[in-house]
């Protein structure tokens, strides 16, 4: 049944009650590699809570909202994926909070049958004590077996192009072997991410590490490299998805800062492969 653009753009959650707390921060800082070294001092106050000051990392907030794009859609979920990822924060995440969650389908796109449809969704986290935006979110994400429903034509959000220039700083991030597992726990539980069968299935020799994953490990580079882990300084967060990093490559990502912007790309050297592009990180001002 090919999708009904007015029912998917009439779909819409409006105050959806969410809460976390510390537990659920410091799971999401191991889960990209924070406190792999436990005597690193500049990264303990990410993964533990009894210190003076308790950090997180600020794209926690990209796992906050469940079912950013839910599989009850109409849509093959079989042949979805996830393009681009954008986040902005209106103020640092606290160590606990009671949410309240708005999320939307902003545009779908018709690309015609062999190119499939492009959806843009949107969400909004805010806090229940006084309504105030905590974040907003927004990503792009490819139905590839969904095109030629009759839908509008149109392009997502304009990619963000890095400098012509060799990067200022480069950072090297290793992944362990077991890190889809870990990260699994933060909310996205496809067994691509764990079945070795289903891995093979969709043509992967094992199970591929999320690219939300890698999205936050560029995050924790950011940090690392340039912030010196204040993690108040990272304000926006948009990234574009290009290959799958396996768990145990070593993730390097390049930056380019210029004033308040750090432009970046995250490779895997061992096999010549880019496997995020178009990243752009503001920093407060």
């Amino acid at each position: 049944m090919p999708l009904n653009y007015d029912k998917l753009m009439a779909t819409e959650v409006v105050d959806l009650p969410l809460s976390y707390d510390d537990s659920g921060a410091i799971l999401y800082a191991l889960s990209v590699g924070m406190g792999l070294d436990p005597l690193d001092l500049k990264e303990l106050p990410y993964v533990y809570e009894q210190g003076k000051i308790f950090k997180t990392v600020p794209t926690f907030a990209t796992v906050l909202v469940p079912d950013m794009f839910p599989p009850g859609l109409g849509w093959d979920f079989s042949q979805v994926l996830h393009s681009e990822q954008r986040m902005q924060l209106h103020r640092p995440l606290p160590p606990k909070a009671d949410l309240l969650i708005n999320k939307r389908i902003s545009d779908v796109f018709d690309w015609g049958p062999r190119k499939g449809a492009l959806f843009l969704f949107e969400a909004e986290g805010r806090l229940a004590s006084d309504d105030t935006v905590l974040f907003t979110l927004g990503c792009t994400v490819m139905a590839r077996g969904d095109g030629g429903f009759g839908g509008p034509n149109g392009k997502g959000p304009r990619p963000h192009r890095a400098p012509r220039r060799d990067p200022d700083l480069s950072c090297d991030l290793s992944t362990r072997e077991d890190q889809a597992l870990l990260f699994r726990l933060t909310g996205d539980r496809n067994p691509l991410h764990a079945d070795p069968r289903e891995a093979a299935k969709a043509g992967f020799d094992r199970p591929i590490l999320h690219g939300m994953c890698s999205y936050g490990i560029a995050c924790r580079a950011i940090l690392k490299s340039i912030c010196d882990y204040d993690y108040t300084l990272i304000e926006s967060f948009d990234a574009r998805f290009t290959s799958p990093v396996v768990p145990g490559d070593v993730i390097t990502t390049d930056m380019w800062q210029d004033g308040n912007v750090v432009s970046f790309r995250c490779t895997v050297k061992d096999r010549d492969t880019i496997v995020l592009r178009n990243g752009k990180c503001i920093l407060a001002s």
